[in-house]
């Protein structure tokens, strides 16, 4: 098959394209116009430059592909709205007309759990209704959400959403790679009591979800969960990844409340300051890594074919791995600086 990927560029693009490759399929990717694009290069990946709020710029990459999967979005959780409304809501609506131009066969729009209100104890499902966080991230996701809802009813788009949890792996430097920074300087805090459900799935399985969505015919039209059927709790989340960076765990406990109301003035600071004073904490991040967030999977699991294959413990373990690498990779690159620097000094 003929793959385009909107956002290939980022962390879970590139497992996808990665899988894509592996089992035959010819992949491209919409990279932004200034972006670097050394590695799809290397991956013999074909790039087109564009960008999905201009909608004359998406023609191109989508002739000829039988699927779209767009991963696209603007994923800072506190910001000016419009730059989040302008990517995630008018730009997937600009990569949902530009399909129905093309007459690509599917498109598989990624969304988000975030967008749905949760209730603790409760896994939620797919006819939950889309309640976000007042945040641009969640409300601009759950916008262009039913976007693709609206198009798929109104214009017989041949759409299926997924809606993941927050997805880890190696290549996590912006989730997993800030946490485990924090838990190897003795900087983690456990919120609250810590027995809440942490809704984190590893990167392979959500490919795995997007190749299923690829491939199913029964799947068009559709919403689908994504995530796991045994989460961790977030003392025993945090426990795990100090286990595997070989430190000792967060002990450090802080209310609930009293820090979700420090997020909150923070975000306000950081508005008032027109964002250029970024918050340090958020809610949320808070409402992910605090709230107890379960998601059913049962709908994947019966229509797609969808069954998690990395436990979480399991996909700690290899990420872990990867970070440690990286870690020596930058402290070797450290130490070759030096050592240059000290023989320009003798010379």
């Amino acid at each position: 098959m003929e793959i385009l990927i909107t956002g290939g560029n980022g962390f879970i693009g590139r497992h996808l394209i990665r899988a894509l490759q592996e089992r035959g399929d010819h992949v491209r990717v919409l990279a932004s116009p200034m972006g670097d694009t050394t590695w799809l290069e290397k991956h013999h990946v074909a790039i087109f430059r564009g960008d999905v709020r201009i909608p004359q710029m998406l023609l191109a990459p989508m002739r000829g592909a039988d699927a779209v999967v767009n991963l696209v979005a603007q994923s800072r959780i506190c910001g000016p709205l419009h730059e989040s409304y302008a990517v995630n809501v008018t730009g997937t609506e600009n990569v949902c007309r530009a399909a129905l131009a093309t007459d690509v066969r599917r498109l598989v729009h990624i969304s988000t759990f975030s967008s749905y209100k949760m209730v603790p104890g409760q896994p939620v499902t797919e006819d939950a209704p889309l309640a976000p966080l007042n945040v641009a991230y969640s409300v601009t996701k759950a916008e262009g959400d039913k976007v693709v809802q609206r198009m798929t009813a109104a214009d017989h788009l041949p759409a299926i959403i997924l809606r993941p949890g927050p997805f880890f792996g190696p290549g996590d430097h912006r989730n997993f790679g800030r946490l485990a920074d924090h838990v190897r300087a003795g900087r983690g805090i456990i919120i609250g009591a810590g027995n809440n459900a942490v809704p984190f799935v590893y990167v392979t399985d959500v490919v795995q979800a997007v190749l299923l969505a690829v491939d199913s015919e029964r799947a068009v039209g559709q919403i689908y969960n994504i995530g796991t059927d045994h989460p961790l709790t977030q003392e025993g989340y945090l426990q795990t990844v100090a286990q595997e960076l070989g430190v000792a765990p967060p002990h450090i406990r802080v209310p609930y409340r009293p820090l979700y109301g420090a997020a909150y003035a923070a975000e306000r600071i950081a508005a008032l300051s027109g964002y250029r004073i970024p918050p340090v904490i958020t809610r949320y991040g808070i409402k992910i890594f605090a709230g107890d967030n379960r998601i059913s999977i049962d709908k994947a699991r019966r229509e797609l074919g969808y069954a998690p294959q990395v436990p979480v413990r399991e996909g700690v373990r290899l990420t872990a791995a990867w970070y440690r690498q990286q870690g020596y990779q930058r402290a070797s690159n450290e130490e070759t600086k030096e050592r240059a620097a000290a023989h320009r000094l003798s010379l």
